[in-house]
């Protein structure tokens, strides 16, 4: 369905979103906002509509796709929903956690969808949009981050349209995402262990010692691609990135944080919550900029800083 031709960007509202369904339903491409990021939607069960996520986006074949769900009980269709995985759901969606668990073999999902592993990667957003759009369709949705892959991820609908232009259907837009970095994703494996495939708005910490009352066991992801967000060159704004910062030098763009003066700010107050929030807006002015390289101020690793500063390795790799 997408072409040549500017692509449309219409209010989140319900007419929007009743227009969105039915480009869906019809194999067809649209972003819509997530309380994290913007996401590029398909129909996760249809080859096709999946088939033209990748060609959009330009993405690798072997990187899998997040499934959007209404809730757990659309979740247990598509994967093995149990133990600490089921509490999580519970517990935490609506929310930015993605849940990698064992896929069912009558799934129905498109095979490009899990990227030829025995898994898949499932995710019920909070955002009401989002959770209006999953409510009208009788599909699950497969949405990456609405951009180029590899480079930065829209947290506004212009953000969308800089990147995808005339290779989608249709942009929601409903402002600036609340989070502004993608979800943390978890994988649960044998023997209880919680593996942080991608930090993000979650403290997998602190819900372990909630939940189940011991720390979390730290483990390693592996070398393998198992969900989104695990490149090591990612996030990227086309331009090098010099990371810690405190000053730059005439020809750097440099993103501040705290009292770092700066082109823009993550957070001239120093909340960590800000920053993340504002990531990618700055990523997006710094790769804008005549300044042919960006400088970013050091962030403290705590809480959300460590997805933050994951975006940001992943960005000057």
């Amino acid at each position: 369905m997408s072409g040549k031709n500017a692509t449309e960007t219409v209010s989140a509202d319900a007419k929007g979103i009743a227009r969105a369904a039915r480009i869906l339903a019809a194999g067809g491409l649209v972003a819509v906002p997530t309380e994290t990021v913007y996401g590029l939607a398909a129909r996760a069960d249809s080859d096709e509509a999946v088939a033209r996520i990748y060609d959009a986006k330009g993405r690798p074949s072997f990187n899998p796709l997040i499934v959007h769900v209404r809730d757990a009980a659309q979740a247990a269709r598509y994967a093995r929903l149990e133990g600490d995985a089921s509490l999580l759901a519970e517990r935490v969606w609506p929310g930015p956690l993605t849940l990698v668990l064992p896929r069912r073999e009558d799934a129905g999902l498109a095979a490009a969808v899990t990227a030829g592993l025995p898994t898949v990667a499932l995710r019920a957003p909070a955002h009401p949009a989002m959770r209006a759009l999953l409510a009208a369709c009788d599909f699950p949705l497969a949405a990456p981050s609405a951009n180029r892959s590899g480079f930065i991820s829209p947290t506004q609908a212009e953000h969308v349209s800089a990147s995808l232009d005339g290779r989608i259907d249709l942009i929601l837009d409903a402002g600036p995402c609340e989070e502004g970095v993608e979800s943390t994703i978890l994988a649960i494996r044998d023997g209880g262990r919680w593996d942080e495939l991608r930090p993000g708005p979650v403290d997998l910490d602190a819900l372990h010692r909630l939940l189940l009352g011991a720390p979390r066991e730290s483990g390693s992801a592996g070398g393998a691609i198992e969900a989104p967000g695990q490149l090591a060159s990612h996030y990227a704004p086309g331009k090098p990135v010099r990371l810690n910062a405190a000053t730059a030098t005439p020809d750097e763009f440099l993103i501040g944080f705290g009292a770092v003066a700066s082109h823009c700010s993550l957070s001239p107050s120093g909340d960590l919550a800000e920053a993340a929030a504002r990531l990618y807006a700055c990523l997006h002015q710094a790769a804008r900029s005549d300044l042919p390289r960006i400088a970013v101020a050091p962030v403290p690793e705590a809480g959300i800083g460590a997805a933050i500063n994951d975006r940001l390795r992943r960005a000057a790799a």
